[in-house]
């Protein structure tokens, strides 16, 4: 049985245990009259400010950009990497903790013809959406998006009945965050194992 998650489930104030609960859920758009798009999350990363010296809203840090960060947990956080990517993050916890989750990767499930044309490709692949920013361009994802409610029309998360054993779940160290010091070998990155669609091979 398929079902949109509450905003009760992305309040919950265990960060690291959505990480984890959310492989195998389905992260879902309806964007630009490209119809329904989305896949099966097999990769995610915690950020948990104000400690977490890789998250941007470390020691309380507050921009017109990390606000969206202190809401209470189920909007989107969307933001450009290098002035170029969208990466899609979940907001999570209780308002004014600035808890968030990135879906760095899924494997593609629905909507594959209006994904590729997207991406301009012309195959599936499990590679399609194995990256933050190759997954927010075939949903159709963009900085615009962010503060969008998740549990209405536009972008949502969907369980689907899914559960992924504890074996075939890989902890390890987020990726490209070496300046966050001793929270740069934090094993908050949470993986299916041996998934062809993850982003990069855990060490």
């Amino acid at each position: 049985m398929t079902k949109k998650l509450p905003l009760s489930y992305f309040q919950n104030e265990d960060t690291l245990f959505l990480s984890k609960d959310l492989l195998g859920k389905f992260l879902m758009t309806e964007l630009n009259d490209h119809g329904v798009t989305g896949g099966m999350i097999v990769e995610t990363e915690a950020y948990m400010a104000p400690d977490d010296k890789a998250s941007h809203a470390y020691n309380h840090r507050r921009t017109d950009r990390t606000e969206m960060m202190y809401q209470s947990g189920g909007v989107a956080y969307v933001y450009l990497c290098y002035g170029m990517h969208h990466l899609f993050n979940i907001i999570t916890h209780k308002l004014d903790t600035p808890h968030a989750i990135l879906i760095r990767a899924l494997e593609p499930t629905d909507g594959i013809d209006a994904m590729l044309k997207r991406c301009q490709k012309s195959k599936k692949s499990p590679r399609l959406t194995s990256g933050p920013a190759l997954l927010t361009k075939a949903l159709g994802i963009k900085n615009t998006h962010t503060g969008v409610n998740l549990t209405e029309d536009q972008i949502w998360i969907e369980d689907r009945g899914m559960t992924i054993p504890d074996d075939q779940i890989v902890r390890s160290p987020r990726v490209g965050i070496d300046y966050a010091e001793e929270y740069a070998t934090e094993h908050w990155r949470f993986t299916i194992k041996n998934h062809p669609s993850v982003s990069r091979k855990t060490k």
